[in-house]
């Protein structure tokens, strides 16, 4: 197999696969839960002095919710992060008037069916237009989404807004939520508003309401967290023109406001009051909300760090090692230990071909293992949460891999010689520099080797993302040294080849039998992306293959049927990453992919374990990913086995499954404070211990002992 000639054809094959990449992110993210889109009205043009208001507007599906800026019992408040020009300052949510929610005892506030959170711009005189003549604006949004059950969601936005021309497309939306918005009091009012703590209550009193709601109840909406008891039935009255309410105090209550921000609402309008506190404040609530010893208890789980933290330097790099050493038995390098093999037959009969190999094979892996590693480094230092494998959580490039491994396995299968397809100086690179075969199998090897974690390796890893960047990069030198050496340590010892047949006819029976290996391979990449962008996204893929896989036909023919043949197939690639390509990488949004998922399993979030545990709840966490061969493994085989899940059932665990198949920071964050950077990673929590961090490779016994307490 020709390597240089595989890569040369793919970089030209996947042109436009790898530009629709590049695309960023739109106006809108749709989730199964929410329509969110940035929208913006410019009436008069992006002037400086001239109005300009942007805003997310949240569509959501029925009985699904999102918060106030006060959440209420729980939640949290959307919140909006903007990247704007020099010289364009943005301005707080103008939040409209939101509704009650109650949910059991608790009462949130929030918003239904579909809201506008209008921000306003402010152009000042330094800001500067760019050529286009347009305003860049971009928006990352987080918002927590619930119905019976709570998903953080989050997206990024972009809009360009023309500079010289009206845009007042969401005229109306922006009109009805500004309107929406709680209105203040007027001075003369505001002045006569009270709030006097009486007791367990607080007492408002506001005079002179519009003439509209006197006489009616009016909804009383906190701006301060857990200050009133929400739920709790408020007294109120009129007298002439002066409304009074007894509002009862949290027994929770954590802070004494000197002053009371809060919105009064009666039909669908709204007036915003922020009277001085009078009166003495009662003792606020302890910290503490549990029993004295399992409040301990849980501050000795917290403060107790999994035995990987304690791992020193010298034993981090002896885990390393033969962690990289172990990898060579994952089944996801199997597809590069057919290359490997092929290549081992090619110099039977050569030592020195096997020796050059061999080194040329071992500074592939340890160059492409720095490079991954210090790439990782680089992208936390500048603030990603990334964690080991992380190229994976990119649809494009496991569609990219698809394709070099379906070119692999139709090369190896014999439809095709890249001698054939590329021009004659190239396709003598093989015969020039055999050695450059060799090192790019190096580098295909950790990029495919990447998303494993074999044993010892999770260990090593947490602690090379904490470690100085040379004793960092030290590690992954050890663990490629590892995962090189069973090839080195052959392309040296005689015997190996004297192990080997003779070249002979059985030589291209092998390879075309290594072929299905390959097939493989593309099959799990398929169903890796089907993971990351769902089924549009897989099927996208697989016709983009099909495409790929008749250009490569179609350039071992001859004469003018080549011409016309492989022009078509060509058309067709095209045709297909234009329309397909979108929806191959582009991820889609949490909660979208649709999986069969065992029903013992529940999503998880730090904040379930904190809960159920605080609740004396043990605990098991599944992190895992689609790309993970080993995860599928341990999920399928000892995750699956009967006696584990009966003695789940005994010990009444909560199961929780952790995806990390996309990127997701909060998990990458949960994986670091375990002390790992990569999946697949097992926990066990019990209230009053430190979390137990079970090994890569699960087996059956292990599980059983460690939720067995001994």
């Amino acid at each position: 197999m020709r390597i240089p000639r595989l890569l040369a054809a793919l970089s030209l094959a996947a042109l436009p696969l790898l530009a629709l990449a590049q695309a960023g992110p739109g106006s809108t993210v749709t989730t199964p839960q929410v329509r969110a889109e940035l929208v913006a009205q410019a009436p008069e043009g992006v002037e400086a002095g001239k109005p300009v208001w942007v805003g997310l507007q949240i569509a959501h599906q029925p009985h699904w919710h999102t918060y106030w800026k006060n959440p209420g019992d729980s939640g949290l408040p959307t919140e909006l992060t903007w990247s704007l020009p020099p010289g364009v300052v943005a301005g707080d949510i103008a939040w409209p008037l939101p509704r009650r929610i109650p949910i059991g005892t608790l009462v949130n506030y929030g918003y239904e069916g579909t809201v506008l959170l209008p921000v306003p711009l402010t152009i000042t005189p330094d800001f500067k237009p760019s050529f286009t003549g347009e305003l860049p604006i971009k928006l990352k949004a987080n918002w927590l989404v619930c119905e019976k059950e709570c998903i953080p969601q989050e997206g990024e936005f972009t809009l360009k807004l023309p500079m010289r021309s009206t845009t007042a497309l969401h005229a109306q939306e922006f009109a009805a939520a500004l309107a929406a918005q709680p209105k203040p009091l007027p001075a003369a009012i505001a002045a006569d508003s009270a709030a006097r703590v009486a007791g367990d209550a607080l007492e408002l009193t506001v005079k002179r309401l519009p003439a509209s709601v006197r006489g009616k109840a009016l909804e009383i909406f906190p701006e301060a967290p857990e200050v009133i008891d929400n739920a709790a039935r408020v007294t109120q009255s009129w007298q002439g023109d002066t409304w009074t309410a007894r509002v009862p105090l949290s027994a929770q209550r954590s802070t004494s406001p000197g002053v009371f921000p809060v919105v009064l609402a009666a039909d669908g309008q709204g007036w915003r009051s922020e009277p001085k506190v009078a009166g003495a404040w009662p003792a606020t609530a302890p910290a503490a909300t549990v029993s004295p010893a399992l409040a301990e208890a849980l501050r000795n789980n917290t403060a107790s760090a999994p035995p990987a933290a304690g791992l020193g330097f010298a034993t981090a790099l002896l885990f390393a090692f033969f962690g990289g050493v172990i990898l060579n038995l994952m089944p996801c390098v199997f597809p590069v230990l057919a290359i490997k093999v092929v290549g081992f037959t090619r110099h039977a009969e050569d030592r020195h071909g096997h020796r050059v190999s061999g080194i040329a094979y071992t500074a592939g892996v340890l160059a492409s293992f720095v490079a991954l590693g210090g790439l990782m480094l680089a992208l936390r230092a500048g603030g990603e949460q990334l964690g080991w494998g992380f190229q994976l959580q990119s649809p494009a490039v496991v569609a990219a891999l698809a394709a070099l491994f379906t070119l692999v396995a139709l090369n190896f299968a014999g439809l095709f010689e890249f001698g054939s397809l590329l021009p004659s100086s190239v396709a003598s690179l093989q015969a020039k520099h055999p050695v450059l075969d060799a090192f790019l199998t190096g580098v295909l090897a950790v990029a495919v080797a990447s998303p494993c974690t074999a044993p010892f390796m999770g260990a090593s890893l947490g602690l090379a993302i904490s470690l100085p960047t040379a004793q960092a990069l030290a590690i992954f030198v050890l663990l490629g040294l590892g995962l090189a050496l069973p090839y080195l340590l052959a392309s040296f010892l005689p015997a190996v080849a004297q192990w080997l047949p003779r070249p002979g006819a059985w030589m291209d029976t092998f390879r075309r039998l290594l072929a299905f290996p390959m097939f493989a391979a593309v099959a799990w990449l398929v169903w890796v992306l089907g993971q990351q962008t769902g089924v549009d996204g897989a099927g996208a893929l697989l016709a983009l293959l099909v495409a790929l896989s008749m250009l490569a036909w179609t350039l071992t023919l001859r004469g003018r049927t080549r011409i016309v043949l492989a022009s078509l197939a060509v058309l067709a690639l095209a045709g297909i990453a234009w329309s397909g390509g979108a929806a191959i990488t582009r991820p889609a949004a949490s909660g979208t992919v649709a999986s069969a998922q065992d029903t013992r399993w529940q999503p998880w979030s730090p904040e379930r374990v904190q809960q159920l545990v605080a609740a004396g709840q043990p605990v098991f966490v599944d992190f895992t990913a689609a790309w993970c061969v080993t995860c599928q493994y341990n999920k399928k085989t000892t995750l699956s086995n009967r006696e584990v899940n009966a003695d789940f059932d005994a010990g009444r665990y909560t199961l929780l499954r952790a995806d990390w198949t996309r990127r997701d920071p909060v998990i990458t964050a949960a994986l670091a404070q375990l002390g790992r950077s990569g999946v697949p990673v097992y926990v066990v929590y019990r209230p009053g211990r430190a979390p137990q961090v079970l090994s890569e490779v699960l087996g059956v016994q292990e599980v059983r002992t460690a939720i067995a307490g001994s």
